[in-house]
């Protein structure tokens, strides 16, 4: 007997805003299993299983955009009232946050108690932004991370943080600029500063067990 119908759908959103390069997180879903949609309409979001943010840019920008297009109702509604999983990538991540400094205070989505604020150089001389491959050290186990080691490389490009206001919401850090939360993580929403789709094998297993969700 065909077991087909065991087998979850996995109807990828991912949201179209303006911000960032949505062909290749959409490249990665698919390579993953997913069937992404690249889009803003919200009959899209009320069929999909799982939904994804992705963003380069200016958090200002970034929440104008979400706005500007309509999205903030309807992701609350899937997201936060019906629990449909959710990732944030980069600029998705740090829209989570309550609020935002990069190019004025703006208020935030939210969902994660917590600011984005500019990364600081240390002592030795770290580079802002920051651009390249760098650790991610669990601070405690997540199943996105599932047969993936702690302070293994993933690649960012960022000039803020998302700094929160709850210890239980960081999964990981990284150690630059005297170290930032790279991964967070409250019920069906995770946050990631590095870039999955861009961060090979690794990357990919960290979409593939976000899917698994």
């Amino acid at each position: 007997m065909s077991q087909s119908h065991n087998i979850p759908m996995k109807k990828v959103a991912i949201v179209d805003y303006g911000m960032g390069n949505v062909d290749s997180v959409a490249r990665a879903v698919q390579h993953c299993g997913g069937e992404p949609v690249i889009t803003y309409k919200t009959a899209d979001f009320e069929v999909a299983n799982y939904i994804i943010l992705p963003g380069v840019g200016a958090f200002e920008t970034g929440m104008k955009n979400i706005r500007t297009h309509g999205l903030e109702a309807v992701l609350r509604e899937q997201v936060l009232e019906k629990g449909v999983p959710f990732l944030g990538i980069c600029l998705g991540m740090q829209l989570l946050a309550t609020k935002g400094w990069e190019g004025g205070e703006t208020e935030g989505l939210g969902w994660i108690e917590g600011e984005i604020k500019r990364l600081v150089p240390d002592s030795s001389g770290s580079r802002i932004p920051h651009v390249g491959w760098n650790d991610v050290i669990f601070n405690q186990p997540s199943s996105v991370f599932q047969n993936i080691p702690s302070g293994k490389d993933f690649y960012f490009v960022h000039s803020y943080h998302f700094s929160c206001n709850h210890p239980q919401d960081e999964i990981a850090h990284t150690p630059y600029c005297g170290g930032f939360v790279s991964v967070v993580n409250r019920n069906n929403i995770l946050g990631v500063q590095f870039h999955p789709e861009k961060s090979q094998r690794l990357g990919l297993q960290v979409i593939k067990n976000f899917l698994s969700l």
